[in-house]
């Protein structure tokens, strides 16, 4: 069985740029979650620094991120991103020391295996 995978982003958006980013990375929320190897994929604004954003996502693989940023619209993205941002993604990969467990209380052997 494979370790669940997570990443925790934040994006620093050129600011006559913030709306536009906003409203395309809520595109990809509906998307990413139908996923197969999706179990978590939120998408969030700082309440301190508006038009900063922060997303978390967790998959059951690396090979489900990896299979994820394959995608079109991803590749897409990924390729002109910095029209949008005013500096890099501030990406961090995380190793998950607590189990997943879904909403309907299964835990990540149940998602994973």
């Amino acid at each position: 069985m494979s370790q669940p995978f997570a990443l925790v982003g934040t994006a620093h958006p050129k600011p006559e740029r913030a709306e536009e980013l906003k409203q395309l990375l809520l595109s990809f929320i509906e998307p990413t979650r139908q996923e197969a190897g999706c179990l978590a994929y939120h998408f969030h604004e700082d309440r301190d620094e508006p038009g900063v954003f922060v997303f978390y996502e967790a998959w059951r693989s690396q090979a489900d991120l990896d299979a994820h940023l394959t995608l079109p619209h991803m590749q897409a993205f990924w390729e002109r991103r910095m029209d949008y941002l005013e500096t890099e993604f501030d990406i961090r990969f995380l190793t998950m020391h607590s189990p997943y467990q879904s909403a309907d209380g299964t835990g990540a052997e149940a998602l994973t295996g």
